[in-house]
């Protein structure tokens, strides 16, 4: 495996380690699988050491004895709604929606699907509009950039 990256995201899989990191790279544009490492030549992978966009990221076969939960997330910092609405399609797809952005893919892993606009509607200096931005967030499974502009402009 290389490791250029100080500190990597592991994760760990009952069975699905390969399937998953082949499953995200497949979903985000600059990514790939950078190495497998197998007991033998047959065997299932052990980790799966893969790129997203940049990132380093292990996947680990390691039996059902931990699960993920909401404790730990991924963000994943959107410029438009389109974009928004790409990564909530795909990652949520098999998993669970949730509110205020979240979601659980199909193998338990939580995402954040967050527009950068968003974060700049409740950081706005009047705490009216920020409060208004919050309040319609709020009420949303997949951020909606323009019904939570409409709301912060009251």
């Amino acid at each position: 495996m290389t490791n250029k990256q100080k500190i990597r995201t592991f994760l760990w899989f009952d069975t699905q380690a390969e399937e998953a990191a082949n499953f995200y790279v497949s979903v985000f544009k600059d990514s790939k699988i950078v190495d497998i490492l197998r007991p033998s030549k047959d065997a299932p992978a052990l980790t799966v050491a893969y790129q997203l966009a940049g990132q380093e990221f292990v996947a680990l076969n390691g039996g059902p004895q931990f699960k993920f939960t909401e404790a730990i997330s991924l963000t994943i910092d959107c410029s438009s709604q389109e974009e928004v609405d790409y990564f909530w399609t795909k990652l949520s797809e098999g998993g669970q929606e949730s509110r205020c952005g979240w979601l659980k893919d199909k193998y338990g892993l939580s995402w954040q699907v967050v527009p950068s606009r968003m974060l700049e509607l409740l950081q706005d200096k009047d705490p009216g509009r920020a409060k208004r931005a919050m309040n319609a967030m709020m009420q949303m499974g997949k951020i909606d950039i323009a019904t939570a502009e409409k709301a912060a402009a009251g």
